[in-house]
């Protein structure tokens, strides 16, 4: 359980007021889902291949896809990105990269074309 991520009450404190209002049922603990959505984001990881102790990765999924198309999440990241001191700096939360497939830059020459 030691390799498992968890944002502070500190953190949580500052997330709060971007949570948007429960309506019918009450959502499940919001520290564990967001820690759990956090820890697959910055790992990589498939949805299913996430930590039993954050609940079902269905939850997980839905939670990040909901929020995310609400844009709660960038509101989120942002709010943490952003230092509690005066003196601000830029600082890039995202960890992808592209890959190319071997042939992909041969995709616009010319079949029997001359090179020049």
């Amino acid at each position: 359980m030691s390799n498992l991520f968890w944002l502070t009450e500190e953190k949580m404190a500052r997330l709060r007021p971007y949570f948007p209002k429960s309506h019918g049922r009450q959502r499940v603990d919001d520290r564990r889902v967001l820690s759990g959505i956090i820890l697959v984001n910055r790992n990589g990881l498939r949805w299913r291949d996430a930590p039993k102790e954050y609940g079902p990765s269905k939850t997980l999924y839905n939670r990040w896809k909901r929020w995310g198309d609400k844009g709660i999440f960038l509101q989120m990241m942002e709010n943490l990105a952003v230092p509690e001191a005066p003196d601000r700096k830029t600082i890039m939360i995202d960890p992808t990269y592209l890959k190319a497939h071997r042939t992909a830059s041969s995709l616009r020459a010319k079949k029997g074309a001359l090179a020049a």
